[in-house]
C-alpha cells in the first residue's frame, strides 16, 4: 500500500501556515519524516490520522481517499501521538483489552489472543498486571505502539516516540519499530536525526510547513557530498566565521568549538573535507528554508 500526498495546504485561525503545498509518495515501509518543533510535522501526522481538515490538497491512502472516507481510513489506522492520555490505575492487559473492544474486535477469544500477543511483541508481558500509571517513559510508549497496532493496521503514525526516552529504551522502541515497519506504511516523525538514519530507507525533511528535501538518506546525503568542511576554531573568532561562511553546524568538543560549514568551492587554509552526514542535510536544509523565509519578510 502507498500513501500519496498530494498538494496539502493548512493555516489555522490564527493566521499560522502550518503546511503549504506539501506533496510525499509514501511506499510501504519505514518512512522518516524529519523535521525541528514547529515545522509541520504534527499538523502533517493528524491530517493524515483525519483528525483534522486540510485547507486544500489531497491524500490517497491506496485506493482510499482520507479526506472523504474518515471511516475506511480509521479501520486500518494505527497512530501513536506524540502526547495521549491513560487511565492511571488500569493495568496494560485490562486497558489493552478496552482498546481491543474499540478496535472492534468483539470475539472474546481473538481478542484474548491480541492482547497476548502484543503484550509479548512489545515486552511488556512481565509487567501486564502493572498499573500504567506506573511504567516508565519508554513502557508507556511500547503500550502505546500496542494500542497502534491493534487490528493490524496498514498505516500506523508515530508521532516523536523517542523524544525523552533514555539511550536504553530508546533502542528498545526503534527495534520494536524495525520489526513492524516491513510490510505497512510506518511515518515516523521526529526532530532525532539518529532515529531517521537508524531506521528509515525513506525520508523528507520538513521546515516552514513545506517539503525542504525528500529521498533516501543516502541520496539527500548524495546531494551535499564533497561541500563539507570542518574546522577546530575559538570562541572568540566563532562569530567571524558564521559571517563569513555558510556555517552548518558548531559544537563543542572537549570545550573547543567545532564548525562544519556548506561550500560549493574548495575551501584552503583551516579547513578540511568532511564526509557528510544526515545532520548536515537537516541543519543546511533548515538554515536555507530559514534564510528564503527572511528575504520574504
Amino acid at each position: 500500500m502507498t500513501l500519496r500526498i498530494s498538494n496539502l495546504s493548512k493555516t489555522y485561525a490564527n493566521g499560522v501556515r502550518a503546511l503549504h503545498n506539501v506533496s510525499l509518495t509514501i511506499p510501504s515501509g519505514m518512512f522518516g519524516l524529519l523535521g525541528p518543533n514547529g515545522a509541520g510535522k504534527s499538523s502533517l501526522m493528524r491530517t493524515i490520522a483525519t483528525l483534522q481538515e486540510p485547507d486544500s490538497g489531497g491524500i490517497m491512502l491506496g485506493e482510499i481517499d482520507v479526506l472523504t472516507q474518515k471511516d475506511a481510513v480509521r479501520r486500518v489506522l494505527g497512530y501513536l501521538p506524540q502526547e495521549f492520555g491513560l487511565y492511571p490505575s488500569i493495568s496494560a492487559e485490562v486497558l489493552l483489552d478496552y482498546f481491543a473492544g474499540l478496535k472492534g474486535i468483539r470475539d472474546n477469544q481473538e481478542r484474548k489472543l491480541a492482547v497476548e500477543s502484543l503484550l509479548h511483541q512489545t515486552n511488556l508481558w512481565a509487567a501486564r498486571k502493572k498499573a500504567v500509571g506506573g511504567y516508565s517513559g519508554g513502557m508507556r510508549q511500547r503500550f502505546g505502539i500496542a494500542v497502534a497496532l491493534l487490528g493490524s493496521p496498514q498505516l500506523i503514525i508515530v508521532d516523536e516516540p523517542t523524544a525523552g526516552l533514555d539511550p536504553t529504551e530508546r533502542n528498545r522502541f526503534l527495534d520494536l519499530l524495525s520489526e513492524i515497519g516491513e510490510n505497512v506504511v510506518v511515518i515516523l516523525s521526529t526532530h532525532i536525526v539518529e532515529d531517521v538514519t537508524e531506521l528509515c530507507p525513506n525520508m523528507a525533511i520538513i521546515a516552514g510547513g513545506e517539503v525542504v528535501a525528500t529521498g533516501s538518506p543516502n541520496d539527500v546525503i548524495g546531494e551535499i557530498r564533497g561541500k563539507v568542511y570542518r574546522t577546530k576554531t575559538e570562541k572568540v573568532a566563532l562569530a567571524q566565521l558564521k559571517s563569513d561562511y555558510e556555517v552548518i553546524s558548531s559544537k563543542l568538543v572537549a570545550g573547543q568549538p567545532i564548525v562544519r560549514v556548506f561550500s560549493e568551492q574548495p575551501i584552503n587554509g583551516q579547513f578540511q573535507p568532511a564526509e557528510a552526514t544526515l545532520e548536515d542535510v537537516y541543519f543546511h536544509s533548515l538554515a536555507r528554508k530559514q534564510l528564503a523565509m527572511n528575504n520574504e519578510q
